[in-house]
């Protein structure tokens, strides 16, 4: 493990794994080294080809938190680790930490290719938005001591897991892991903002990111995923959407290596879909 200092004084967790050009992983919700598995993976199976590294979010894992929280405090972190890894890389983010990553391309000549797998937008009626007091009540949950029940809220209302199978959840030692890093859910519900609330993605709010982008959704993934996956490509200059036929949002990090590998080296050989 080592550790890169944010803007604002924060330490950031990284470590980094392979030789070759540098790839940045963005990790989502609940996520961090320790706890990413499809991470994890997918850093072994790139490290052949690729320099890769992986960071904690801030409040998580071996990595600091500074109050008050903003989301450009994550964009300073991803920067923070860009420069470490030299200046100039290829960044893939997952669920809301594709968004981070999407918002960091808008002012970040750093990121030179950007991939992003299924940002949990919703974009439509394909499924409930997310309450408008989402942000709030996972806030008062934590300040409660209730970081089971604010993970819980995450689970079944923002990530739409069923509530049977949160139930079972509850016992597992991976719930613990959860509920140690359960503050930072208000994070992404920031991050995500108004972009889980059924409405159109805004037309010009990425519309500076200049950097090839792919835009993936995995084929046996809920409607709504795949539908954001489609209608953010459709407002980004020159994006390109491919669809992982058999993944869900869990993917296969041994489906998705040879997509990023295609796509950080040789960009206009991108497939349609797979």
């Amino acid at each position: 493990m080592q550790r890169v200092i944010s803007s604002d004084g924060t330490g950031i967790a990284f470590d980094r794994r392979g030789e070759g050009p540098p790839v940045v992983l963005v990790s989502g919700a609940l996520r961090h080294r320790s706890l990413d598995p499809v991470g994890e993976r997918l850093a072994e199976l790139l490290a052949p080809r690729f320099t890769v590294y992986r960071y904690d979010r801030r409040g998580r894992g071996d990595s600091g938190d500074t109050a008050p929280y903003a989301v450009a405090r994550e964009v300073e972190d991803l920067e923070a680790v860009i420069a470490e890894a030299g200046g100039s890389v290829f960044v893939c983010g997952f669920s809301s930490g594709a968004v981070i990553a999407l918002d960091a391309a808008r002012r970040l000549p750093g990121i030179a290719r950007l991939a992003l797998y299924e940002p949990p937008f919703v974009v439509d009626a394909t499924r409930p938005p997310l309450p408008e007091d989402y942000v709030t009540r996972l806030d008062g949950l934590v300040a409660r001591g209730r970081r089971g029940e604010a993970v819980e809220f995450f689970m079944t209302r923002a990530a739409g897991v069923p509530a049977e199978a949160v139930a079972r959840s509850r016992s597992t030692a991976g719930w613990r892991a959860f509920e140690a890093v359960a503050h930072t859910l208000a994070y992404d519900g920031a991050v995500m903002r108004t972009t889980m609330a059924g409405r159109p993605l805004p037309a010009d709010r990425w519309s500076c990111v200049t950097a090839p982008v792919l835009v993936a959704d995995g084929g046996r993934s809920r409607d709504y995923l795949r539908t954001g996956a489609r209608a953010l490509a459709a407002v980004l200059p020159g994006a390109r959407h491919l669809t992982l036929e058999g993944q869900s949002h869990a993917v296969d990090p041994a489906v998705l290596a040879p997509v990023l590998e295609t796509f950080f080296t040789v960009p206009q050989q991108c497939p349609p879909s797979l």
